[in-house]
């Protein structure tokens, strides 16, 4: 006999657990998987890491399909240079792309001779005696592996081509309540250098932080559910690693 009390009990626990789902992942925390060689050797291909939405406020994007509830953004803080940022694209406000916070409002940015300048400083960076390959989509590449200094607190990882692509451009100056994304694998990386596809990207495009990885896969051995290739396609020494 067909139980109605039994399905209406079963669909209103469903609703309820997909409201509470929807509430965590917008104004909490919510996961995103890396697709893409642009962030390399920092985060690679197949890392599945955890952004949090409240660290610089919230505007329609931190909501699914982001919807036009309200203009600006509420209980708005403001990035520091060196964060890594998940952000709506500006070509079409639906993209998200991860990113690495260079220039703030304001700021200057320059490459001269493949050095990064900030304000007609240069960002100091120190090459590592580390061979390194890396992705740039399907083709693995040799590259010179950096420790770039962007402030006092922000060090990270960047890599260039050992024969650099990408050595001088024109000054970017980054309009208000803009920023200015930069990929860790620079010469393989769509960012804002690209004023038609990225450019400069408002605050209220901002989704949220990067804080670490939940878990990672190579995508080289094929599918996580092949058990027995576990130990080559999961990467376990990345699991709960910081993003920094």
């Amino acid at each position: 006999m067909f139980n109605k009390k039994f399905l209406f009990e079963n669909a209103k626990t469903l609703f309820y657990a997909l409201i509470i789902a929807i509430i965590i992942r917008s104004l909490f925390i919510q996961p995103f998987y890396i697709p893409s060689s642009s962030m390399e050797p920092n985060l690679l291909v197949g890392d599945r890491l955890f952004v949090t939405k409240y660290s610089y406020g919230y505007s329609k994007h931190s909501f699914p399909f982001s919807p036009p509830f309200f203009r600006g953004r509420i209980f708005s803080n403001n990035p520091e240079r060196g964060d890594v940022v998940v952000f709506k694209t500006p070509a079409d406000n639906r993209t998200d792309y991860i990113k690495r916070l260079v220039g703030l409002p304001g700021d200057k940015i320059q490459f001269i001779e493949s050095n990064l300048y900030v304000n007609n400083t240069e960002i100091l960076k120190s090459k590592l005696k580390i061979k390194k390959k890396i992705f740039c989509g399907n083709n693995e590449i040799d590259v010179v592996l950096f420790e770039e200094n962007l402030s006092e607190k922000k060090k990270h990882l960047t890599v260039y081509l050992r024969k650099n692509t990408y050595q001088n451009s024109d000054p970017f100056i980054v309009p208000d309540n803009h920023y200015f994304f930069l990929g860790d694998n620079r010469d393989c990386s769509k960012d804002s250098r690209f004023l038609t596809s990225v450019g400069y990207v408002h605050k209220d495009n901002l989704v949220g932080k990067a804080q670490f990885i939940f878990f990672s896969s190579d995508r080289t051995f094929g599918s996580i559910f092949y058990f027995w290739k576990w130990n080559k396609s999961i990467r376990f020494d990345r699991f709960f690693k910081k993003i920094i």
